[in-house]
């Protein structure tokens, strides 16, 4: 039976009150493989669920009668001003999601003056987004096995306008997503990650299907970045190197070392190592082994307004969305990103106000009940 998307929703209808409310929205708008792809995590989906469920146990401290005049959620970040702290991570191929892709998204972005991390894999060229984008970008990159090849993605963001490159390091190899390898996904033929044309193979992100050919002494991971990848990016660009994918003190410190210049608590949605913990448990950690030297940032489980608070309280510079703002592109477009962020604004100002932070430099560990 083919599939058939839905109309988009216009006007967005009353009932999506919170982000989590687009998602029935968005998983009748799009196929059962896509809807795989995009919602699914790796092996039993351990780790998906407890970056969400981990929020849930931590209680804010509430404080009254706190003078909020001036009050306001701004922040800058490698020299930009941001006026809120959520930016959308990146998410491959989102034309899985909407006919326009990324194109899409930089409008519902741009709208809210959000910052948006634009991945590798994105379905439309990174100088087609950077065109339309009205808000700053960072340029999400894997280290190709092409070295030379990084270094043409590396200037073409350069180029572009980008203002920050942000490293995956936590996936050399896909994880095992059995929720996907079910559903039977691969990309239809007319979606691709259209920056890596021209790349020889192998592509970023090969996947591993238990059964097939023994990992280790294949070519996926002889041509694997290390370390010494890290300082070579970070030697060629002028561009801040953010690392994505640290949940650990001594990779951290790692990070630093090597010249990054800010840091994302990631464990890739879930998607990659299963049973990984939930990255707002890991955030405190690295949070204390950088010590203030660089921007920490954290990405995966946020649905609400008071996640974003804890992980602020927890350490974090800013945070990162990744599905919810997919769910609102597929669903509703533009103006359905633009709805998920403006939800989760609202959101943290009203936390802030209840709980007596006037600024995102109020919210410390104090913020949050022991």
């Amino acid at each position: 039976m083919n599939y058939r998307p839905l109309p988009l929703l216009s006007p967005i209808p009353p009932d999506i009150a919170a982000v989590a409310d687009y998602e029935p929205y968005a998983r009748e708008r799009m196929s059962a493989a896509a809807w795989a792809y995009i919602s699914g995590g790796a092996a039993d989906e351990q780790t998906l669920a407890d970056n969400h469920t981990a929020f849930r146990r931590l209680r804010i401290r509430q404080r009254v009668l706190a003078d909020l005049n001036g009050a306001h959620t701004r922040l800058e970040l490698f020299g930009d001003t941001f006026e809120h702290p959520i930016f959308l991570a990146p998410v491959a191929y989102q034309k899985l999601a909407h006919p326009g892709g990324e194109l899409a998204t930089v409008l519902g972005a741009s709208a809210m003056r959000a910052g948006m991390v634009v991945s590798t894999q994105a379905s439309v060229l990174l100088e087609d987004i950077a065109s339309q984008a009205h808000s700053p970008l960072w340029f999400q990159l894997y280290i190709q096995p092409d070295r030379d090849f990084t270094l043409n993605l590396v200037r073409r963001a350069e180029r572009a306008g980008y203002s920050a490159l942000v490293l995956t390091v936590d996936a050399p190899v896909n994880g095992l997503r059995n929720r996907e390898q079910r559903a039977s996904f691969g990309l239809p033929t007319d979606i691709t990650a259209v920056n890596l044309l021209g790349m020889h193979l192998p592509l970023p992100e090969q996947t591993v299907q238990a059964g097939a050919d023994s990992l280790f002494g294949g070519p996926l991971l002889a041509s694997a970045p290390t370390w010494k990848d890290v300082e070579w990016l970070v030697g060629i660009t002028q561009l801040p190197v953010v690392l994505k994918g640290i949940t650990s003190a001594s990779d951290a410190q790692h990070a630093i070392a090597c010249g990054a210049a800010g840091i994302i608590v990631s464990n890739h949605g879930g998607r990659t190592l299963d049973t990984l913990p939930a990255t707002i448990d890991a955030l405190p950690q690295v949070v204390q082994a950088v010590q203030q030297r660089v921007p920490v940032l954290l990405d995966g489980g946020i649905r609400r307004g008071t996640d974003i608070f804890k992980a602020l309280a927890l350490g974090a510079s800013a945070t990162l969305i990744g599905r919810p703002y997919v769910y609102g592109l597929a669903a509703a477009g533009a103006p359905g990103v633009a709805h998920v962020l403006h939800m989760l604004r609202t959101e943290l100002e009203i936390t802030m106000a209840l709980a007596g932070r006037a600024t995102l430099k109020d919210i410390a560990a104090t913020a949050l009940w022991e």
